[in-house]
């Protein structure tokens, strides 16, 4: 057994390997598991408990968002729940000898270790893009080890698209950002003010002046917490290390500089990194705005085909997000992305901004707008929700559109230091007015800007002729309960 792999180590050797990352065989703890839970704890632990579905689980976002922190806690948990500790596996691909060994010869070494026995089997498998034929294993897995359930990580969507005929019905997809401001205070352990639960931003058009007045007032020490999460950012190391300073540095070296240079290497075989990494500081320098891909290809002298390509990779590895436009058909056909970047605090990092940016209006709304799109997306991308922006008349904007089951709710940022009123929201009044959308959000930055703006145009409903009403939410508020995991219904409801 193994003869292969004797060339660089015996079957021992990579059983020492194997036992150094499954610490519960020989009863020792897993060390320096956070006492914090992420909302996606509980989804992953739902899955491994009682699957809604005869399938495995697929966790997929950046490199040093927490991905293996969750496994980890979700193992000690299955096993706090009385799960022989024999049951459960957890190996990392991103180690050269398991890589090696490859997923078959990884569940021969397990069996030499601990022999099959009835009971149902876990297996945690991080990185498992870097194994070749991933998916036919994956897929016969599902189909034919019934008492498995199999959670696997990846920090590349190819993991989502290649193989997908093979893979379709075999295997859930989780898709986890940075993490959300709320998240982030947990981590920081900060004492939250107590702000009221609510389980939809929708739920604001009920409340009453005094209570806005109340809330805007308690949760005043949220802003100086959320613009230093916009500066250290949502990966966890970045927020427990020292200074912001040291944490930009991480974040720039330790995580975009790994996948610009790494992992755009060994996953997609690309050869022109400095060409790559010349396109991702183009984007740091416009994140927020709609893509002039002609502007882009002039400035950098590279064809559109190779931008193209390089934006698609980006997008793969968790590093940006594509927002399309708002429209149907001859609508959309010549129009343009706009681009967000995967966390606020990546585009400070890599221009080397510091604190700086706080003291630019501009480049501040920018990195309000990337967080608060990063929330919305990340609380309702898996409802099935559709997210655009949309352009109107005289190149009137709205920042974002979200769209499910033909309910249309539009969001627009203004972090300014003034009160926003009418006058400033003539794009959302146009699309509200155009689309008979009776309710929008717009983001503000002033706590007292925090109250139901009711316009004096009106919009057909089904329950008639009604006002368009806006509910202007200071970016830390509508962040912080977007984050919240009790927040469970669609922003339009």
């Amino acid at each position: 057994m193994f003869l292969g792999y004797f060339m660089v180590a015996t079957s021992s050797e990579l059983i020492t390997v194997l036992r150094q990352y499954n610490p519960w065989w020989r009863n020792a703890p897993t060390s320096d598991l956070p006492s914090w839970r992420r909302r996606a704890f509980h989804d992953i632990l739902h899955w491994m408990q009682e699957p809604p579905a005869p399938r495995a689980l697929l966790l997929s976002g950046a490199r040093q968002v927490g991905k293996t922190t969750l496994f980890l806690q979700v193992i000690q948990e299955l096993i706090d729940s009385g799960v022989p500790p024999t049951k459960i596996l957890y190996a990392t691909f991103d180690h050269p000898l398991l890589k090696l060994l490859g997923l078959d010869g990884l569940i021969k070494l397990w069996r030499e270790f601990e022999p099959e026995s009835d009971g149902i089997e876990y297996l945690f498998l991080d990185e498992i893009q870097t194994v070749r034929d991933w998916q036919t294993w994956l897929k016969l897995q599902v189909d034919f080890e019934k008492k498995r359930r199999i959670a696997v990580t990846g920090s590349a969507t190819p993991l989502v698209t290649e193989g997908q005929e093979s893979g379709v019905g075999r295997w859930h997809t989780l898709r986890l950002s940075t993490l959300s401001f709320f998240e982030y205070l947990q981590l920081k352990q900060v004492n939250i003010p107590p702000l009221p639960e609510i389980n939809s931003l929708a739920r604001l058009f009920d409340w009453t002046p005094a209570q806005f007045a109340t809330v805007a007032a308690d949760a005043a020490p949220l802003v100086a917490h959320f613009h230093e999460y916009l500066l250290r950012g949502g990966f966890p190391q970045s927020v427990v290390i020292g200074s912001i300073t040291a944490a930009q540095k991480l974040l720039r070296e330790d995580i975009v500089d790994k996948v610009l240079k790494r992992d755009m290497t060994a996953l997609f075989g690309v050869r022109h990194i400095l060409e790559l990494e010349q396109v991702f500081l183009y984007l740091c320098l416009h994140g927020g705005g709609v893509l002039d891909m002609q502007t882009l290809c002039g400035d950098l002298e590279l064809k559109k085909p190779t931008v193209n390509n390089f934006i698609n990779l980006l997008e793969a590895t968790h590093l940006i997000y594509k927002l399309p436009p708002f429209g149907y058909g001859k609508e959309i056909l010549r129009a343009r992305y706009k681009v967000y970047l995967a966390d606020a605090a990546i585009s400070p990092s890599v221009l080397l901004k510091g604190n700086s940016l706080l003291e630019d209006p501009i480049a501040l709304g920018v990195a309000v707008e990337t967080a608060f799109f990063k929330h919305v997306f990340a609380r309702y991308y898996s409802r099935s929700v559709g997210f655009s922006y949309w352009r109107g008349k005289n190149n009137r904007e709205v920042d974002i559109i979200a769209e499910v089951e033909g309910r249309l709710t539009p969001f627009e940022i203004k972090y300014r230091s003034q009160h926003t009123g009418a006058g400033e929201l003539k794009g959302l009044t146009e699309f509200c007015e155009t689309r008979n959308a009776p309710r929008g959000y717009v983001i503000t930055r002033e706590m007292q800007d925090f109250s139901i703006l009711t316009l004096k145009k009106e919009v057909e409903t089904k329950a008639g002729s009604v006002p368009i009403r806006i509910a202007k939410i200071p970016a830390p508020l509508a962040c912080y309960w977007l984050g919240k995991t009790e927040l469970d219904e669609l922003p339009g409801e």
